[in-house]
């Protein structure tokens, strides 16, 4: 549940009043994050805290305590003096100083070994207005590193200069690749304007500030997903794990069927037919996966016989749409929306639907939906996702750098996972396949959509950090092959369960 920055203060008040220590949540919070670093980064480097005088510069310091015992190189740039720290960072500095260079801006790259990482130890959420001074020019710095040398930022609880409550960046604020946010999600690292500053959101949980309670926000963790996940039986056979429809795929448009096929195969259905008009049939049997049924039809609309779950759209172009919008009201079964199906029904009308509906809209697709709606056109993309949602009593995932996932009477939920290398032609396609393999494995479509959105952005995330791909060469076929150990990961059977 996010909360805000007055709200987390209370929250720890409470915490002390308790009994806890700021010691020991300040542990707590350095471990997690440094746990956080090495997810991303399974080979130790360099990692750089810009520290400021606060308790902010104590977690970086916990934090690369542990960085350094698990092989990190370390250098740091201070604020001000480390007399001018608050006691607990004072602490944590002159334990850690003799291991710490100072880093010189001015010629970085003949201090670092391996992997650059910033971590951004200046301001916490006690702070508030502009930066200034020393700190300001620290943030300018770690910007242009990031900018310069590719290095990676990695922010602690909130990005300095950027505002806790509303998302709003001050000038200057730093650039993240990832905020660590700490116990709780701060509203404003969810609004639409934070999110070029937040970068990858991950959450280092707290137990001794949890929030208790009905939620209307939810950010979509492992510890969330995990029990909603379905356990197979020993005895379990391919139809108890749903049977699939794809509706994808024509001339020019191929690839679109392969990987829609490429992420329903793993997401775990137990069996997945691809219907084919006649002309494009022989091209997209010799395309798909041999685990994947092709079935020539004459008619789309043929999908709602004899399947569990329908995923209609990607790559289909403009010339199906009575079929495929038959398929979208009609079909009684759930129905995973995507692509040409939602272009399709922004040139005819959305109408009613007659069984459940996940639609996955990207924000162009978003905005042609919702043309003739200027009031939930000005809305930000939570207020649309759960307009649209409510009104049409269907659920709807608006894909983007932080995915929203909407369903009426259930909290809408926010995706963590995801990077900038997911930024071409594709993911879309597998991700509609997921989700429909999910469904078919008897997951809600709230659920499903959450936990595809989470399963694909941890597989982009794992591709890149395993050194498989890198941000420039991921595609989306490599997301697609690392579904196996996002499953994992998501499981708690692997390193990195955030």
């Amino acid at each position: 549940m996010p909360v805000t920055c007055q709200q987390m203060q209370q929250l720890e008040a409470a915490a002390f009043a308790r009994g806890v220590s700021a010691r020991d949540l300040m542990e707590q919070a350095g471990v997690g994050i440094s746990e956080i670093v090495r997810q991303f980064f399974p080979r130790p480097g360099t990692a750089v805290l810009y520290l400021g005088k606060g308790n902010n510069a104590g977690d970086a310091l916990v934090a690369g305590r542990e960085l350094r015992r698990h092989g990190w190189q370390l250098a740091a740039r201070l604020s001000c003096e480390p007399d001018q720290f608050k006691d607990l960072p004072r602490e944590h500095w002159e334990m850690l100083q003799p291991w710490v260079q100072r880093w010189d801006s001015s010629a970085p790259a003949s201090h670092a070994r391996g992997p650059l990482v910033l971590l951004d130890g200046l301001l916490g959420i006690g702070a508030s207005g502009a930066m200034k001074g020393t700190l300001r020019e620290l943030a300018a710095d770690m910007n242009a590193l990031r900018s310069e040398l590719h290095a990676t930022t990695i922010a602690m609880d909130i990005p300095s200069g950027l505002d806790g409550d509303t998302g709003v960046p001050g000038e200057d604020a730093v650039v993240a690749d990832v905020t660590a946010t700490v116990a709780q999600v701060k509203a404003g690292l969810l609004a639409d304007a934070a999110a070029h500053h937040v970068g990858r959101l991950a959450l280092v949980p707290l137990a001794d500030l949890r929030v208790e309670g009905e939620k209307e926000v939810e950010i979509v963790t492992p510890e969330l997903l995990r029990p909603l996940m379905p356990r197979r039986s020993f005895d379990m056979h391919k139809g108890q794990a749903g049977r699939v429809a794809l509706v994808a795929g024509s001339r020019g448009y191929l690839g679109a069927a392969v990987l829609a096929s490429l992420g329903a195969l793993r997401g775990g259905a137990g069996l997945i037919t691809l219907l084919a008009m006649e002309r494009d049939y022989d091209l997209l049997a010799m395309k798909v996966p041999p685990e994947v049924m092709v079935r020539p039809v004459e008619d789309y609309a043929e999908a709602m016989n004899g399947f569990d779950v329908i995923a209609v759209g990607p790559g289909l172009g403009a010339d199906h749409d009575r079929a495929v919008l038959e398929i979208v009201h009609d079909a009684s079964q759930p129905v995973v929306v995507d692509a040409d199906a939602i272009n399709a029904m922004a040139r005819h009308g959305i109408g009613r639907f007659r069984g459940p509906r996940l639609l996955t809209p990207h924000p162009g697709e978003m905005n042609r939906l919702l043309a003739a709606r200027g009031d939930w056109l000005s809305l930000d993309r939570r207020g649309q996702a759960e307009a649209f949602a409510a009104h049409h009593d269907a659920t709807l995932l608006l894909k983007g750098s932080r995915t929203v996932i909407a369903t009426a009477q259930h909290p809408t939920r926010f995706n963590t996972t995801g990077s900038p290398g997911m930024a071409s032609g594709g993911m879309g396609d597998v991700l509609t396949g997921l989700t429909a393999a999910l469904v078919a494995q008897r997951m809600s479509l709230h659920d499903a959509a959450s936990a595809g959105s989470w399963l694909l952005g941890r597989a982009a995330e794992i591709a890149i950090s395993s050194g498989a791909c890198s941000m420039e060469s991921l595609a989306a076929t490599d997301v697609a092959a690392h579904l196996g150990a996002a499953f994992d990961a998501l499981k708690g059977n692997a390193s990195a369960p955030w």
